[in-house]
């Protein structure tokens, strides 16, 4: 006999068990009474769903507490319950039968936390939710697993349950990009979390949250390019020796060492704001548009509003940079990055002020601060590759050393 797909077996349970609880009158009832739930609630969907399933229940008084926050043994026997997974009986403490059903179930790992009381019963933050919910889901971290040389001591391996979360759509942005990884999880935020991981395993599609997944990949490995930037970076990188998509980033090539020893710079974060957007929560990390001016040499000085030039990319680097010989390198406070393959360098008007290429932004002067503005264009403008690099800021080729952070190939080379 064929053996069944798991997640289509977890589908018709699931289903199953939705019309049971749909059928019974009296849970449907409990939900109207609570009085802390009004209608126009944010979860109140998501709040009747998990009491009328019964996997979670009201308090006293006729209230359900969305704002009370939930402990990691509570969250488990939400997620274990929701989903279905068998229970064996346990003479030991109350969870530990859900959180043996979990750990069977892949939602936990051994190691994941200490298996204590004192444990279990702290009160679970967004991101262990975060990463118990990706589980629960059937995401998984398979570039981790696969080149664990190249992240196991650069990749957060927390940081990239997140960042799967939300780019699924599990979790939510607190608003304005704020993930809230260390904040407690609410009730109200624990039961909406379940409801999507069964909407998920049911095949559904969740609305995502775009600046929630751009914080996530920059806690996750320090660049948003992904996100931000798809038309550019978000193509199949199955060639790659180090994983599709997001696992091109070399994380492991962050820092640049000269040959002699005496520069090295290392890039902490990349990120990628969208000129179009007037709410890209990291318009707040540069200074204001209009301060700032783009040009592709010192001969444009004093250069280009970026405020009139809104069909772009702004990109702005944090680092730092040890310099023992300012008579070989020069002498940047920041580390030197480039963004190749963008654009036709071919195209007249560059110094009329038409943006063809990725350009140099300053706030004073040429060059005085990390920062690029990327041209939007068509994928007919992309050459053969495109690419993020480091090199030394050198006076002389002896010392030049390049290094390559990211390199897709958008026309499938």
């Amino acid at each position: 006999m064929k053996k069944l797909n798991k997640k289509v077996v977890l589908f018709f349970l699931l289903f199953t068990l939705g019309l049971a609880y749909s059928s019974n009158p009296e849970a449907g009832a409990a939900t109207a009474a609570f009085t802390d739930v009004p209608a126009d609630h944010w979860a109140k969907s998501g709040i009747d769903t998990a009491v009328n399933k019964g996997y979670a229940e009201g308090y006293p008084g006729g209230l359900f507490m969305p704002d009370a926050s939930v402990t990691r043994a509570e969250f488990i026997k939400m997620i274990v319950t929701a989903t279905g997974q068998p229970v064996e009986a346990s003479e030991g403490k109350w969870y530990e039968s859900y959180v043996g059903a979990a750990e069977q179930a892949g939602f936990y790992a051994t190691g994941d936390l200490a298996n204590s009381e004192v444990e279990w019963n702290r009160k679970i933050t967004r991101q262990e939710m975060a990463c118990i919910a990706a589980r629960a889901a059937g995401l998984d971290t398979e570039i981790d697993n696969r080149w664990m040389y190249m992240t196991t001591k650069l990749n957060n391996l927390d940081n990239k349950w997140m960042y799967l979360a939300a780019k699924t759509g599990l979790i939510s942005g607190l608003g304005a990009g704020k993930l809230g990884e260390k904040e407690h999880t609410t009730r109200a935020q624990a039961v909406v979390t379940v409801e999507r991981v069964i909407t998920v395993l049911s095949g559904g599609k969740l609305k995502t949250d775009k600046y929630a997944i751009s914080s996530a990949e920059l806690a996750w490995h320090k660049t948003n390019v992904f996100t931000m930037m798809p038309e550019y970076f978000d193509y199949d990188g199955s060639w790659s020796p180090f994983g599709g998509r997001e696992g091109q980033w070399r994380e492991d090539k962050l820092t640049l060492n000269s040959k002699d020893g005496k520069y090295s710079a290392t890039l902490h974060e990349l990120v990628a704001i969208d000129l179009e957007d007037p709410h890209d929560p990291n318009l707040k990390n540069v200074p204001p548009l209009n301060t700032l001016k783009w040009s592709f040499g010192e001969y444009n000085n004093p250069g280009f509003p970026v405020s009139n030039y809104k069909k772009a990319y702004l990109i702005y680097w944090k680092s730092t940079v040890k310099n023992d010989d300012p008579e070989h390198y020069s002498s940047y406070n920041y580390a030197r990055v480039n963004i190749d393959g963008i654009g036709d360098s071919h195209k007249p008007g560059r110094d009329k002020g038409i943006l063809t290429v990725p350009a140099s932004v300053h706030v004073k002067e040429y060059k005085d601060s990390p920062y690029y503005i990327i041209p939007k264009v068509g994928k007919e403008q992309l050459w053969s590759s495109v690419s993020i690099s480091m090199q030394t800021s050198v006076r002389s080729n002896y010392y030049f050393v390049h290094e390559v952070l990211l390199s897709v190939s958008p026309h499938g080379d």
